[in-house]
């Protein structure tokens, strides 16, 4: 896996208004457990938990099933996957996201002073990819595409009794999907993180179950934001109660798909 760092990020000051793939079929889990913990019990999911010496890792393992398994290297090959300006499909993501975010207003150039608006750091988006490869750009054109009026709300903070210094939202959407590997351990030969094998088992039946993970954490990022008054400083803060919020939900028991999450409710076509 190539090496992602969190990164820093430019606020944006808020300018007055006006500016299915197939699936695989499974189940699945993984531990950050208490032990003595049955919080994975009737999810379908395998618990091998070592009684352990000194040198083991305390931690719990899962078994999983070879579509679960395949499911999630197919993801992980997505998320290996540099963003490069050489390969044609590359830089036509890159324009249809433009196309997406403002269609009434023309791209003049892949290197343009245009994408601050939409909240890169600088004119080439492409040095912000860094942190989350090419699927943060797939999942920022997912949300645009699935979820339209959603993704226009949070682009041009429609929502709320905004910040005077808000969050860039093209680099939060990067910060997104870097945070999202890494809370369901999506680098590891497998999750060993109940809220990371407990994904797998949503992944298994829907393949486009990161990506719209993805647009309901980005939903509930923006809630947070709102909810704690936030400005740019608090932008860390923002994220570990997103974070929170999220495991929570994927952990409770009546949620058996990421549609039953109550964040899902955020979002609208």
């Amino acid at each position: 896996m190539d090496d992602r760092g969190g990164g820093s990020f430019v606020a944006v000051r808020r300018m007055s208004q006006g500016l299915h793939r197939n699936t695989c079929h499974s189940t699945s889990t993984s531990a950050e457990v208490v032990a003595g913990s049955a919080a994975w019990l009737g999810r379908g999911l395998s618990c091998v938990c070592a009684q352990g010496t000194d040198n083991e890792d305390p931690r719990p393992s899962f078994d999983f099933t070879l579509d679960q398994e395949e499911c999630l290297q197919k993801l992980q090959i997505r998320i290996d996957v540099a963003y490069d300006s050489s390969i044609p499909e590359h830089r036509e993501a890159l324009r249809a996201l433009w196309k997406a975010s403002f269609p009434e207003e023309e791209l003049r150039d892949l290197i343009s002073e245009q994408w601050k608006e939409m909240g890169w750091q600088g004119k080439d988006p492409s040095t912000d990819f860094r942190g989350g490869g090419f699927i943060s750009l797939e999942n920022l054109l997912f949300f645009a595409r699935n979820f339209p009026k959603s993704f226009q709300d949070l682009l041009r903070k429609q929502e709320g009794d905004r910040s005077v210094w808000e969050y860039p939202f093209a680099v939060a959407g990067v910060n997104i999907t870097f945070m999202l590997i890494q809370m369901l351990d999506l680098e590891a030969v497998k999750p060993r993180r109940l809220v990371g094998a407990t994904f797998l088992k949503f992944l298994s039946e829907n393949e486009s179950a990161f990506d719209l993970l993805y647009c309901i954490t980005f939903r509930i990022m923006d809630q947070q934001w709102l909810s704690l008054h936030a400005s740019y400083m608090d932008f860390n803060t923002v994220m570990k109660s997103t974070r929170h919020q999220l495991e929570s939900e994927l952990l409770l028991e009546d949620v058996t798909r990421l549609e039953d999450l109550p964040s899902y409710s955020l979002l609208t076509r």
